[in-house]
């Protein structure tokens, strides 16, 4: 069964300029989807997700110019896709928009910081 869901690459430039075969892409859902369905309150878009306090979730704004609405990125929600497949999306039109630095680099550093966490065993002994 294939399934159609809107997703940002992640995978880094440099891998895009020597031609790898298999993307890294987190999903990404309309912020009203997520408030109309539960799974999300509205004031927690404006709170903790915008501000980067809510684990694994990034807040994109909408952007009127790309018809694109305020979204959340997924990223504990990670899926390998072939170059191929998204090559033909994005010359069939499917590409909506794309990150621009220093929006780029802002959230490759949220994405680090949701995979760079060091758990420990037990928390620090206070004195």
């Amino acid at each position: 069964m294939i399934s159609y869901q809107r997703v940002l690459v992640l995978t880094q430039t440099c891998d895009f300029a020597q031609n790898k075969t298999s993307l890294i892409v987190a999903l990404v859902t309309e912020a009203e989807e997520m408030v109309s369905s539960g799974e999300l309150k509205e004031a927690s878009i404006r709170g903790p997700i915008q501000m980067a306090r809510k684990y694994g979730w990034y807040f994109l704004p909408a952007d009127k110019s790309a018809d694109v609405t305020e979204l959340i990125v997924d990223f504990r929600q990670l899926h390998t896709v072939s170059r191929d497949i998204l090559e033909t999306l994005r010359r069939d039109g499917h590409r909506k928009a794309r990150l621009r630095t220093p929006f780029r680099e802002h959230l490759a550093k949220h994405f680090a910081d949701t995979y760079s966490r060091i758990g420990l065993p037990e928390p620090y002994a206070t004195q």
